[in-house]
């Protein structure tokens, strides 16, 4: 029987929905496969640990992982590394360095903790991604958004924009990862140019393994967007940007989360927090959002974006 190793990366107030994710994962698992799912932490409290070690059931085993405070020391809470422009976490650049942690698996799965899982994940797992060096969905939560697309060419130069894809589910090439030393690559990247990005942790992947990523079916990452209608049949639903069912009560694919919520222990809070999040506070998300496409205008400015070192340094991966 195959282990199916799959990576979460959180902070310890993303618990909640952590915990929500992988209760689908579970609902959805095939008894004859086994599943071993870690969730790579820095700090979290010892109730929230036990609460999700407790979600183990006979084939699938959830395990908390302490990542190495040494290994993120170089990344700094500084403005080019806030996620959306908006606030810094750590927490998401641990997916990049979950291959170098975990050198017992030459292939992984990464999942967004704000995703509800509608097949058996083995289904992706078991995607042949050939020489790649991860595969992932093309960023459908952007495609309609002018300025982020503009963010895509001009500061990314990335051409088709239509290439760039959201690193919210990763199947990961693992031995690939290691052995064309991706960490290093980042780390001297990061450290000599200091890019200003809107997504830190997915620029970086898509700079640097440009040309060598698989793009999956649009299913296993379903995010809202009010541009399209929701995918009939969604593998994956994944919450991403401002648009949360915990603060919306009427995002696209909510009704996936809720379903599962209802089944934990968590859902009495989570439908505490919607009832508390006011108008207010979604028209604050909202401008947000703008924001975060506003910031373009700045970042094309930059001394240093991805587009103009590339005229004169490769970043990408042999």
């Amino acid at each position: 029987m195959q282990t199916i190793p799959v990576f979460y990366t959180i902070s310890d107030n993303y618990t909640t929905y952590a915990y929500v994710s992988i209760q689908s994962l579970i609902d959805h698992a095939d008894p004859n496969q086994d599943y071993t799912i870690t969730l790579l932490v820095q700090k979290i409290s010892a109730a929230h640990k036990q609460s999700l070690e407790d979600l183990s059931t006979d084939n699938v085993h959830v395990k908390i992982f302490h990542i190495n405070d040494e290994m993120v020391k170089p990344i700094h809470k500084t403005k080019e590394n806030y996620l959306r422009a908006q606030f810094f976490t750590m927490s998401i650049f641990y997916r990049l360095f979950i291959p170098e942690l975990f050198p017992q698996y030459d292939k992984a799965v990464y999942l967004d903790a704000d995703t509800i899982i509608c097949n058996d994940i083995a289904n992706l797992y078991n995607t042949k991604i050939g020489e790649n060096m991860f595969a992932s969905c093309p960023d459908l939560s952007i495609r309609y958004m002018p300025l982020l697309q503009k963010y895509i060419k001009e500061c990314q130069g990335i051409l088709p924009p239509e290439k760039y894809i959201n690193n919210g589910v990763i199947v990961f090439n693992m031995k690939a990862f290691r052995d064309k030393h991706f960490v290093d690559k980042f780390y001297y990247l990061m450290d000599k140019y200091h890019f200003d990005n809107v997504d830190p942790d997915q620029a970086y992947m898509n700079e640097i393994c440009e040309d060598k990523i698989y793009h999956l079916p649009k299913e296993w990452d379903s995010m809202p967007n009010e541009s399209i209608p929701e995918f009939t049949n969604p593998k994956i639903v994944h919450y991403n940007l401002f648009f949360k069912p915990w603060h919306f009560a009427d995002v696209q694919y909510g009704h996936y989360f809720w379903d599962v919520a209802k089944k934990t222990p968590y859902y009495a809070e989570l439908k505490q927090q919607l009832d508390d999040f006011t108008d207010e506070d979604r028209k604050k998300a909202r401008q947000d959002l703008e924001w975060m496409a506003k910031k373009v205008d700045l970042i094309v400015n930059e001394p240093h974006t991805w587009a103009k070192v590339k005229q004169h340094e490769s970043v990408k991966i042999d």
